[in-house]
């Protein structure tokens, strides 16, 4: 393993957004190259300003330019290639992209000064109508040529025809190297998108004639494989066993995404697959050596894979480019950071709402919690804000999915920004009157602990139910358990995949080992670039529930059942295994009408959190 360690950085050493904190030097591992390397990107969500409160991940787009340019003028040198890949959810998730309107004006104009050899979309970008044609009139043309769309087609807004949202697969030959590969766009099996669009299912498109022809093809040193799939999943190993089938010694790359994670898979010798975490707190390094070229030897029997996970600030940066703060910006990187300055101040992203007296974690402490994201959601804002006059005082019951929070609140500012980042979705509420609360708490119960038992009743006409928690909640297998003095049964060792962060803005921290990412994967425990301490991680329920206008003698007989309309689906399946006849389409009203849970979040911090 390949380790070293620059001397720590003085505060002048800044992150291109003026708001974002310096980095802190940590013991780093290098990066070892070949004669292909990659620099990935997935599930960044919005985040193209860095994170402004985390120094571990406070690198903005534009320094990810700089990074990019100056990491191919160094493989170049050394007579090597270098390919740029995006994995798609660029979108919903973040100020930059979610205050605008219409949403995203700002978010593409930033994103495509940077240099993409393969482009992919991911599910967020076929939720509505609007956020598929702009990818298909905006994106796709941004970068022609390099988006790939193997499995969506859409409905073209001018014509109605339903066409491909990008072409199926390319081939191309490096610059240097001579390397020839094939490249496909995969999206997962989603059902979950807008009428406007299809998405094929995996194992179907596979057995179609341009995908069998693409994957015969004699002529090629790599198959380069770009989604937005887990890097372990059923999709993924399809793909590779079809290839396989045909060309049993041909090096395979997967990128994945959609989990949030840090992840590597290794499917055989020659072919694996990296996912490179979430909210542009990670940029994934692969390199692969011994693959054949047009301009020199056959194939060899052994390709070495290299992966790394780089956190996403410019301490990785200059050490990774042997470069400092005069010689690593580039022109491009300069201009797009201003550019991502500018947007920021013309959406009053910094405008601040109120002040956090203390950190709220999604994953870091068990439910319920006072330091628990969802018990003060459940105990504060939901419990304090959600009352619909015209009901009077009726006792309710509001039921809100755990997923529907996107990102630990931080002590200090509450901004704009900080509303978006939280919770950035659309949805309202609804609610169904005179529901039995014993009733309510066995749907409870069964949205808790038998999501399979849902799936399993759900009406084959009904598409897939999408997951209630959150996507690393999601990906975490259940039988890892550690002790823990307090919570044995919750508890268990986090590896910091794609899960909540400790904002790493403590002072006299020099010489420390600071928590932070610490993946374990297929190829070991030594992916991280930067040596970090863990962090434990603690499960939470699919949904939370708060009792509110309750009466004084004691719990209610019948409520209204209130609800965040994303779980309407898992509320008609859940009551119908309860035996409970309830109709939650013609028999349900919006609650509050116009107010999402955004809304909510910031009326309460206006109201309770002022800045002293």
């Amino acid at each position: 393993m390949l380790f070293s360690a620059l001397p720590f950085l003085f505060p002048s050493a800044l992150a291109a957004q003026p708001s974002a904190p310096s980095p802190i030097s940590a013991p780093l591992r290098d990066l070892e190259f070949g004669q292909l390397n990659f620099l990935h990107t997935t599930d960044t969500h919005g985040w193209l300003a860095g994170h402004l409160q985390e120094p571990s991940f406070s690198a903005d787009w534009g320094d990810y330019i700089s990074f990019s340019e100056r990491m191919r003028e160094k493989v170049e040198a050394q007579g090597q290639d270098l390919l740029v890949i995006d994995t798609g959810d660029r979108v919903e998730g973040n100020g930059l992209y979610d205050s605008s309107e219409p949403k995203g004006v700002y978010l593409s104009e930033i994103l495509r000064h940077q240099h993409i050899d393969v482009i992919t979309s991911g599910n967020h970008e076929l939720y509505k109508q609007n956020t598929s044609e702009s990818e298909l009139l905006r994106t796709v043309p941004n970068f022609r040529g390099k988006y790939l769309a193997s499995n969506i087609d859409i409905y073209h807004p001018e014509t109605g025809e339903l066409v491909p949202l990008a072409p199926r697969y390319k081939k191309f030959t490096t610059k240097q190297q001579g390397i020839r590969i094939v490249a496909f766009g995969f999206l997962f099996d989603f059902t979950g998108n807008y009428n406007n669009t299809v998405v094929q299912r995996v194992g179907d498109t596979i057995k179609e004639d341009w995908f069998q022809e693409a994957i015969r093809d004699t002529e090629v040193d790599l198959f380069l494989v770009a989604g937005h799939v887990p890097a372990h999943s059923s999709e993924y190993r399809a793909i590779y066993k079809e290839i396989r089938g045909i060309q049993w010694d041909t090096p395979i790359q997967f990128f994945g995404g959609h989990q949030h994670i840090r992840d590597y898979a290794k499917y055989d010798s020659k072919a694996v697959a990296l996912a490179s975490g979430r909210f542009m707190e990670t940029i994934g390094f692969m390199s692969i050596d011994g693959l054949s070229t047009t301009n020199g030897p056959s194939k060899t029997s052994h390709p070495t894979f290299n992966r790394r996970y780089l956190d996403n600030n410019l301490f990785s940066f200059y050490h990774h480019t042997g470069l400092d703060a005069e010689s690593f910006p580039t022109k491009k990187g300069r201009k797009v950071s201003q550019l991502i300055a500018e947007s920021r101040t013309a959406l009053q992203l910094d405008q601040v709402h109120g002040c956090a007296p203390k950190d709220l974690w999604m994953s870091r402490v068990p439910y319920p919690n006072p330091n628990s994201i969802y018990t003060w959601l459940e105990t504060k804002v939901l419990a304090e804000t959600l009352k619909d006059e015209s009901r009077g005082e009726r006792p309710s019951v509001a039921i809100l999915n755990s997923g529907a929070i996107r990102f630990d609140i931080f002590k200090g500012e509450f901004t704009q920004d900080t509303t978006w980042t939280i919770s950035p979705f659309t949805n309202g509420f609804r609610y169904v009157k005179d529901v039995p609360y014993e009733k309510v708490q066995l749907i409870m119960e069964i949205l808790n602990q038998q999501t399979k038992i849902l799936s399993t009743v759900q009406d084959e006409t009904e598409p897939s139910l999408l997951p209630l928690v959150s996507p690393e909640q999601l990906a975490r297998p259940e039988e890892i358990v550690v002790d823990d003095d307090e919570m044995s049964d919750q508890r268990i060792t986090f590896d910091m995949s794609g899960s909540s962060q400790m904002p790493l803005s403590a002072p006299n921290t020099a010489g420390k080992i600071l928590p932070g990412y610490t993946t374990k994967d297929d190829a070991g425990e030594d992916g991280d670039d930067t040596i970090h301490a863990p962090i434990s991680f603690y499960r939470v329920p699919n949904c939370i529930q708060a009792l509110i206008s309750a009466n004084s003698s004691g719990v209610p007989e019948k409520v209204d059942l209130i609800y965040i309309e994303f779980v309407q689906p898992y509320l008609a399946l859940a009551a119908k295994f309860a035996g409970l006849e309830l109709d939650f389409v013609k028999g349900s009203d919006v609650y509050m009408p116009n107010i999402t849970l955004t809304d909510l979040i910031l009326e309460w911090v206006r109201k309770h959190w002022q800045c002293e």
